[in-house]
């Protein structure tokens, strides 16, 4: 195999206003947030933008319900609960407190609808019925929460119901939680519920009440698609967010802030800094045909272009190529016969000679093998 190096052009880029992102945050680096904890970063890489007291271990309120939904995405995923089948409502469930879609005990719904009740409106009720039906009771499936953080290297967190109600010991930090949420939207069926701003919940029994997104920055900030909200007195005013601008994904986790104001307006200045000082660099475009060919012999065609199967990325400041780079790996020559879509060879890419990730190089065209007749006639050019 062969390895040919391109050199990705270096070249940095003023950022002018983006040195001031945000009034919560003028300078992220420097300044505190008016919050217990909080943390930014890159949906994809996890690379951080912002953490503060990230790893301190304290009560996140209604954000826990972001396990609850990830354990119900997996389970319908697994074949465990499916979307459309009835779920019977205990009266345990029916009777949990605080935010809820007031479920009718014995009365039966949708797995879709609780899970979007949660989503939507962080209902404690549709988590309780959701966790009794995918492990028999919210005791099992909040030890399968411990057992799913564990498995994520959430090592300050620490689940007593699925709900997120005060009970102790219960606590996690901005750490985990952005870990969690990353993990929970990787599921494309959240965003068809996250972004519900106002719905009425229909009852079997003929009642109807309206849900309200919590999460106020689906309408208020650009981008936003996804996030839970939480509160308690013990917890202070919580939100783990998510927001996408271009090629570019941002996580944005809050704890403890004093008012629904400043845990809105904290997390706008986390991504507003996130957005106007970082971004995805696309370095290769997953598709699109590179310059460099691959020679193809035993072929009427001597040569066949190639394309990334996925784009390369590297999440960075903005404008800064420095110590970017691609290797290509690829056989001198390939033998016939090809087809279009076939593994050809690999591209690497690698950031200050550290590799950050590879994409598979396929053949954009057929390379058929020679027939008897067209290697008789081509023995007989080159004997000429």
């Amino acid at each position: 195999m062969k390895k040919l190096l391109l050199i990705a052009c270096a070249a940095t880029v003023a950022l002018g206003a983006a040195g001031n992102p945000a009034r919560v945050t003028a300078k992220a680096e420097e300044e505190k947030m008016p919050c217990k904890a909080a943390y930014s970063c890159d949906y994809d890489s996890g690379t951080v933008v912002y953490a503060q007291n990230e790893t301190a271990r304290l009560p996140i309120a209604s954000m826990c319900k972001i396990m609850t939904l990830l354990l119900s995405f997996e389970a319908a995923e697994a074949g465990v609960i499916s979307y459309d089948e009835q779920i019977t409502v205990s009266e345990n469930a029916a009777g949990m407190g605080g935010s809820q879609v007031f479920l009718g005990a014995n009365l039966s719904y949708t797995a879709e609808q609780l899970m979007k009740s949660v989503a939507v409106c962080s209902a404690n009720d549709s988590c309780v019925a959701l966790a009794e039906r995918i492990a028999g009771s919210e005791a099992a499936f909040v030890a399968k929460m411990n057992e799913r953080a564990a498995a994520l290297g959430a090592e300050n967190t620490l689940f007593a119901n699925c709900t997120g109600l005060p009970k102790d010991p219960q606590y996690s930090c901005a750490k985990d939680v952005s870990a969690m949420l990353r993990e929970m939207i990787g599921h494309q069926k959240y965003f068809e519920f996250s972004k519900v701003w106002l719905e009425d919940f229909a009852h079997p029994d003929g009642r109807t009440i309206s849900m309200t997104n919590t999460n106020k920055l689906i309408r208020g900030y650009e981008g936003c698609d996804g996030g839970k909200t939480g509160f308690t007195n013990e917890a202070g005013f919580c939100i783990a967010a998510t927001a996408k601008r271009a090629e570019t994904r941002i996580v944005s986790v809050v704890i403890g802030a004093d008012s629904s104001k400043t845990r809105f307006a904290a997390t706008k200045g986390l991504l507003d800094y996130a957005f106007n000082c970082y971004e995805n660099i696309k370095v290769l475009e997953a598709g699109k045909s590179l310059e460099q060919k691959l020679t193809v012999s035993g072929s009427k065609v001597k040569e066949v272009e190639i394309y990334p199967e996925t784009a390369l990325c590297v999440f960075g400041k903005k404008g800064n190529r420095d110590g970017l780079s691609v290797e290509y790996v690829l056989p001198e020559t390939c033998k016939a016969p090809i087809a279009e879509g076939d593994e050809v060879g690999c591209a690497v890419l690698y950031k200050d000679g550290v590799e950050v990730m590879r994409t598979r190089l396929l053949s954009a065209q057929t390379a058929e093998r020679y027939s008897w007749w067209d290697a008789l006639r081509e023995s007989a050019r080159n004997w000429n």
